[in-house]
């Protein structure tokens, strides 16, 4: 999924429409913090895959 500027700028546009510049910031930092967990989340299962496929 190759996003360019074009529609980066028109999602950050929409965004800011749909939410005002004042929720922006509390709306990245949840977003950030969900993309980090599902990533560990991931990995973490990637992890357990590799060990019960190293033990066999």
């Amino acid at each position: 999924m190759n996003l360019g500027f074009g529609e980066i700028m028109l999602i950050v546009f929409v965004a800011l429409l749909l939410f005002g510049p004042k929720k922006l910031p509390e709306l990245g930092k949840a977003a950030g913090k969900t993309l980090r967990e599902f990533k560990r989340a991931t990995k973490g299962l990637m992890d357990d895959e590799d060990d019960t496929s190293v033990k066999k």
